[in-house]
């Protein structure tokens, strides 16, 4: 048996113990059940609008499908709106009561002398307490109007008895003092059944993170998208976490309903969300028209709507096999180069994926090197695409393997050199096409005349590699993603799991590369850009918090279209080159 054999045994050995490691994800990982909460300042301000209360709004809502409502921290703000309170200025105070001792500069709360105690003991800040007309007066040398002051506890009773989903916000200070285990004060309701922290970070950040933790009553908590929050990775070593999909207003009334609608559905049936934070718009009608679309989404989706389940697993110890299998890959790829640079380019990558990813280096290493290997082998025809994508495939086995953790399933933690996964296999694939006697080979090239037509492939090649690498993940540069794209995109999202459009390139070049007699630079080109959609296939899954089964349904989908296009294509440049040749 010659050692590229024993090489690919090791590798589909390798894949039976990666696949069932696979299964505590796949079981964790279902959509849904989702719950749609409704944000409570939001409802608050249009119930005044409408003049109604918030439990009326919230109750309109609710025959739309929503179950939740998100309540967040109260503020002496919020005290002084409802007529808890009242404020003065020190020097207001200072001219009624001129022997009182108000201080100029300061400002001054009275209301029920109990709860300014309440208040004043939630703060590490100068303050003072003053009597004069009658009433108590708590001066503190700052505007105290947005530090918060805990929970409307009637409000969530309340909330709670009509059985809403309730997600607390409390709000983070910097001069805020946490009330120590056991003193009977809570900072979180015991009604609420999330915690989703307002602002950029977590209650407690950054010194008091320790401290916070038992105080939130091991609630789960909520990651936001594209929101991170400082000090949320910390806490969420210790507590149960939901992942978050939400707009921001000023988005959200940019678009039509049914353009957010679309955007919530994806979210939970592609990127594994719970929890749809929803908004009003400034319109009801446009509110429910959304409301009314996600419900029927969802549904068409078979994603279920009640109480959101904190999705963890156990990784299994299977996984530890996929090394194998990524070890059998790299010494397979240096038996493809000559023999004097196989093996230390092989050392090469084993370092710097180590040095790069360091415990995440398996899957960068599988993501690197198995979309090269089809390549290598040089098949004919269609056997070499096809070589390619099983390579692919199987270092997706191994990349799921090796990676698939709670963390990463959840967002925390990302995929470590998504850039290198779409620059160095293509650049391994270039590599192949060296002679052994890569010196004269290069000697020649470099004196080789240079035709304007082969200078346009060469950069027509190298941009289309450089937007792929500009253009990955989903957080691409809006600015460069053209109408009609957008458009193409919105229409295949809604007719099947949308594939990647560098995935569909490649598997439609593929057939034109591979069964035309091109020159052969001009072959190796289409296949480095080839290799660009193969390494795809790897990219694609190592966005963690995508569903198993969506990634690999974007996968094929992307194979389907792409060799139906390719077909296409194969028939049309072959009739264009019978008519170039005569």
């Amino acid at each position: 048996m010659s050692p590229a054999t024993l090489l690919r045994a090791l590798i589909v050995l390798a894949l039976i113990p990666s696949l069932l490691a696979l299964s505590p994800r796949l079981r964790a990982e279902h959509p849904g059940p989702v719950v749609l909460v409704m944000d409570g300042n939001a409802a608050l301000e249009e119930a005044r609008l409408n003049g109604q209360t918030l439990e009326q709004t919230l109750a309109q809502y609710r025959e739309e499908g929503i179950g939740g409502v998100a309540v967040y921290e109260q503020t002496v703000g919020n005290l002084l709106e409802q007529g808890l309170l009242l404020g003065q200025s020190g020097g207001n105070l200072s001219l009624q009561y001129p022997q009182a001792g108000f201080r100029l500069g300061w400002s001054y709360l009275t209301g029920d002398p109990d709860l300014l105690r309440r208040i004043a003991a939630q703060w590490i800040i100068p303050s003072e307490f003053r009597s004069a007309g009658g009433r108590t007066w708590l001066g503190t040398p700052v505007n105290v109007a947005a530090y918060p002051v805990g929970y409307d506890a009637e409000l969530i009773r309340r909330l709670k008895a009509e059985g809403y989903y309730l997600v607390f916000r409390p709000i983070n200070a910097p001069r805020r003092k946490l009330p120590t285990p056991g003193s009977g004060v809570s900072m979180v309701p015991p009604e609420a059944d999330a915690i989703v922290f307002s602002g950029t970070e977590v209650l407690g950040n950054p010194n008091q993170l320790e401290e916070v933790i038992p105080l939130l009553r091991g609630k789960p908590i909520g990651w936001i998208e594209a929101t991170p929050q400082e000090g949320f990775p910390r806490l969420a070593r210790e507590l149960p976490v939901l992942r978050l999909f939400s707009l921001k207003p000023e988005w959200q009334d940019k678009l039509k309903p049914a353009e957010v609608a679309d955007k919530f559905v994806l979210a939970a049936r592609e990127r594994g969300h719970q929890i749809l934070y929803l908004r009003p718009y400034s319109t009801p009608e446009d509110t429910r028209d959304l409301l009314v679309r996600l419900k029927d989404d969802l549904q068409r989706s078979h994603i279920p709507i009640g109480t959101p389940k904190v999705r963890d697993f156990t990784p299994s110890p299977l996984r530890l096999a996929a090394w194998v299998g990524v070890l059998a890959g790299l010494g397979l790829l240096a038996l493809g180069y000559p023999a004097g640079w196989g093996w230390p380019l092989a050392g090469l990558l084993l370092l710097g994926a180590l040095g790069y990813a360091r415990s995440d280096a398996g899957p960068l290493l599988a993501a690197l090197v198995f979309p090269a290997l089809g390549f290598l082998e040089r098949r004919p025809g269609m056997g070499l695409w096809l070589a390619a994508v099983l390579y692919a495939l199987a270092g997706v086995v191994f990349l799921a393997a090796l990676g698939s953790d709670p963390r990463t399933v959840l967002g925390l933690e990302t995929f470590k050199g998504v850039s290198l996964t779409l620059v160095v296999p293509p650049l391994l694939v270039a590599l192949s096409f060296l002679p052994a006697a890569w010196k004269p080979a290069l000697e020649r090239l470099w004196a080789h005349p240079l035709r304007l037509g082969e200078v346009s492939l060469v950069l027509f090649g190298l941009a289309l590699i450089a937007l792929a690498v500009l253009r990955r993940g989903n957080d691409a540069a809006g600015a460069i993603v053209p109408e009609w794209e957008l458009q193409l995109r919105a229409w295949l999202q809604d007719a099947m799991v949308r594939p990647r459009f560098k995935e569909i390139f490649a598997h439609a070049l593929a057939p034109m590369a591979l069964l035309i007699p091109w020159p052969t630079w001009i072959k190796n080109g289409m296949l480095i850009l080839i290799a660009v959609g193969i390494a795809s296939i790897l990219n694609t899954f190592s966005h963690y918090h995508t569903p198993l089964e969506i990634s690999l349904f974007r996968v094929l989908n992307g194979i389907l279209v792409g060799l139906i296009l390719g077909g296409i294509g194969l028939l049309g440049v072959r009739r264009l080159r019978r008519w170039w040749l005569g």
